[in-house]
């Protein structure tokens, strides 16, 4: 790579990074921000879900947009909306105020991420260069999310606010950078009358909405109230899906799902975020809720997660030229089911060492087997001018799957805690959506192991220069 290819990948690893960073940070200081605010567990998971199903519902027509009107365009702005809104999400005075917050932040992250990875896959060449930057690409946006959760616990010790403040610090170096380093693209010259699928945005997202809410609140309302919004959820989603096979210019052409890697690439995404953020919910109410122990305490039990920050640059190119992507991604699910099943039935008392680190290093190593590959399986094989939809599918995924998980999570635990009396009770029940969702993509993933093997090319060290 060239130095301004360097540089380029530097800018478009340090927004992930963020990315990563800001969802995982807020995920240790909840508790802190439950109290604070006095908000109800139900309330609370929305904090979470606002950011990503506004991510993920126009993530989409992000993706479109940056196909559109410029990359470079949608990178810088939506960035800067971004930094505005995740320090205003720390002046928040009541939960509504950060639950909004958190929304406009989602949606400045759904044209900000697939416009930077449009970006690399745009002007690196598909091949051993491209694998290489997005697995550098993956591994930050892992490593971020990893390392964000001792970093929430540090800065949640002096004060939940400043999980929102200090993003705002790396943020703008980032943007700066940004102006400078990535070059002027030219906007594809548009039809005249040429729209964007602003339909298909707002029905797709109000139907994932929809659908969080409806599991959401389920146990707290009648029967015939559930049924009533997850029809009007279903009926939502279809509307999207007959509004894009009709338009002229659909949001997303559908067409593209006949590649059946991307389709098993983004099944597998959702049940991967949905598995995690599910746990993750459980898993720091368990500790802090439970065990009293604090947001530092929390962040520490959980950092050996982070090892996927040294490996998934290190280790997963080696073994993706070795090995490929399906076997890769096989073990890695494989290891994460097996971290799940071991924290099932964890007791109140349980010792760290014996019961929850063995969990939290499985963790790690299967964020480092997993996330970049799928990643690359994700946009291999789609044209240039998609890369960009197709990078917008594939987060549009990890965010519904993230936002499902943590809800099913949420609802069961409020559910089977009050139905059985007891916390602990709760945290079992919903810490079977991660075992279950995680068994579910070890089938999705091995069926890639017997379909017909692509040539893997070597992952090497080729000199070439970014395009453009």
């Amino acid at each position: 790579m060239s130095a301004r290819a360097r540089a380029l990948l530097f800018v478009l690893c340090g927004s992930i990074f963020l990315e990563g960073v800001d969802i995982s940070m807020l995920g240790v200081a909840l508790p802190a921000i439950k109290a604070d605010l006095g908000m109800a567990p139900g309330e609370l998971q929305w904090v979470v879900s606002a950011y990503a199903l506004a991510y993920g519902g126009f993530m989409l027509l992000g993706g479109r947009a940056a196909d559109l009107l410029g990359r470079r365009k949608m990178f810088v702005f939506w960035l800067a909306v971004f930094v505005v809104f995740s320090g205003l999400g720390g002046l928040a005075g009541e939960g509504w105020m950060l639950i909004t917050a958190r929304a406009i932040t989602g949606l400045a992250a759904a044209f900000m991420t697939p416009a930077g990875l449009s970006l690399i896959t745009s002007s690196f060449a598909e091949g051993p260069l491209r694998n290489r930057a997005l697995l550098w690409y993956a591994g930050t946006a892992a490593g971020g999310f990893s390392l964000g959760l001792v970093v929430g616990g540090l800065l949640t010790a002096l004060g939940w606010r400043w999980v929102f403040f200090a993003p705002v610090i790396l943020a703008v170096i980032i943007l700066v950078m940004a102006v400078k380093l990535i070059e002027r693209d030219e906007a594809p010259e548009r039809v005249p009358g040429q729209k964007y699928d602003v339909f298909g945005a707002v029905t797709m997202t109000l139907g994932a909405v929809g659908l969080v809410y409806t599991v959401v609140v389920a146990p707290e309302v009648p029967v015939s109230e559930t049924v009533l919004t997850a029809v009007i959820s279903i009926a939502l989603l279809v509307a999207f899906v007959i509004a894009e096979r009709r338009s002229a210019e659909p949001l997303v052409r559908l067409g593209i799902f006949r590649s059946a890697s991307l389709v098993r690439a983004n099944i597998a995404t959702v049940l991967f975020a949905g598995s995690f953020f599910g746990f993750q919910f459980i898993a720091v109410l368990y500790m802090q809720d439970l065990r009293d122990w604090t947001a530092l305490e929390t962040g520490v039990a959980m950092l050996v997660i982070g090892i996927d920050s040294v490996l998934a640059p290190t280790l997963t190119p080696k073994l993706v030229d070795k090995f490929g992507n399906p076997k890769v991604l096989f073990v890695g699910f494989i290891g994460a089911l097996v971290a799940y099943a071991l924290f099932l039935d964890i007791p109140a008392d349980a010792n760290y060492w014996t019961a929850m680190f063995p969990t939290m290093v499985l963790l790690g190593l299967a964020f480092t087997l997993v996330y970049g590959p799928l990643t690359i399986v994700a946009v291999e094989g789609v044209d240039d001018e998609e890369q960009g939809l197709a990078g917008g599918i594939w987060n549009t995924s990890f965010q519904f799957g993230a936002a499902l998980g943590l809800a099913l999570a949420a609802s069961l635990s409020v559910a089977a805690g009050t139905a059985e009396g007891g916390l602990l009770e709760g945290f079992h029940s919903a810490l079977m959506v991660p075992v279950i969702a995680t068994a579910a993509a070890v089938v999705v993933v091995a069926t890639g192991l017997f379909g017909k093997k692509p040539a893997v090319e070597p992952v090497a060290e080729p000199a070439a220069q970014p395009a453009g």
